[in-house]
């Protein structure tokens, strides 16, 4: 054999131990790194998650208060669409009796001489 190969193969076998255990300190580092990162981004994920919960807490919220004003508005509606059905029954019985259409004309003459008044004595 060649005495120098010898030499070489007993440095490589020196440093095989130096660099397998380097490689498993490596392995074991990249593992803690992986493991801080992991827990880095669950705490993220986590900030994230609660963060839309409360969002979705907030738009529930504000979908219950419009719900409560657009059913007010819509009693509301309601009492003034009665309010004005029979307001209208009233003028149709007064516009079928030809006494009531003869006195609203009256009326309507006065109320307009008395604006024609007004509006010339000024």
């Amino acid at each position: 054999m060649n005495p120098r190969r010898e030499p070489r193969g007993g440095r490589s076998s020196l440093f095989d131990g130096i660099e397998e255990g380097g490689i498993r300190a490596a392995s074991s580092y990249s593992h803690e790194i992986n493991e801080h990162d992991n827990e880095r981004a669950l705490e993220g994920l986590q900030d994230r998650v609660l963060l839309l919960k409360r969002l979705s807490g907030d738009i529930n919220e504000e979908v219950d208060t419009h719900n409560r004003m657009l059913d007010r508005m819509g009693n509301d509606m309601d009492s003034s669409r009665g309010f004005l059905s029979g307001t209208m029954d009233r003028f149709k019985t007064v516009f079928e009796t030809k006494s009531s259409r003869r006195m609203l004309t009256l009326v309507a003459s006065f109320v307009g001489l008395f604006l024609v008044i007004y509006y010339l004595t000024r």
